[in-house]
């Protein structure tokens, strides 16, 4: 497994070592110990979740904040995805920057995403699995989000905008300036 820090500090590409041989494939796609060489702390997953969606559809930009933030391991199990993390640290020197990683069923890359980072992903292949462990509950209350077209983000998400599906809630969801000065 091999694991590569982005730009943001705690944010992490991780490829795992993949064996395949004419009856197909095995990787591991976690291990406690080697996250815990990685990360520098053991983290403690207690939540995982999937969605399924067709290309074009964005989801994000979302996040748990306070007591229930939520670090998250990702990985796509079919299809291909573009992954968005967007450093939402007021004290971090990369608050408000990005990151986006395409993350397919091919290529087998995961990223950890810690908490306090905004997140999402669009589907750049005709569907897509995403996968997904959190280190925290959900908790309605305590969720938060921008919206995913927000022009002080400026994120590149893959998509020709007329192809770009977009739930509700995401469209109407705040700009990062209202984000930011909460």
């Amino acid at each position: 497994m091999k694991a590569l820090e982005t730009k943001l500090k705690g944010c992490y590409i991780i490829e795992p070592s993949v064996f395949e041989d004419e009856r197909g494939y095995f990787f591991e796609s976690y291990n406690e110990n080697k996250m815990e060489d990685i990360l520098g702390y053991k983290p403690n997953f207690v939540q995982d979740n999937q969605s399924h969606s067709t290309y074009g559809v964005i989801r994000g930009l979302h996040m748990q904040s306070g007591e229930h933030s939520q670090a998250k391991l990702v990985r796509v199990v079919e299809g291909a995805v573009i992954d968005v993390a967007v450093d939402a640290r007021v004290d971090s020197p990369t608050f408000g920057q990005s990151v986006a990683v395409e993350l397919s069923a091919n290529n087998k890359k995961q990223l950890f995403i810690p908490r306090g980072f905004l997140h999402g992903f669009s589907v750049v292949s005709e569907k897509a699995t995403f996968f997904y462990k959190c280190d925290n509950g959900y908790n309605k209350a305590s969720e938060d989000g921008v919206n995913p077209l927000d022009e002080a983000l400026n994120i590149e998400w893959g998509l020709p905008k007329d192809k770009m599906i977009i739930s509700e809630k995401d469209q109407e969801a705040q700009s990062f300036e209202t984000f930011k000065n909460k």
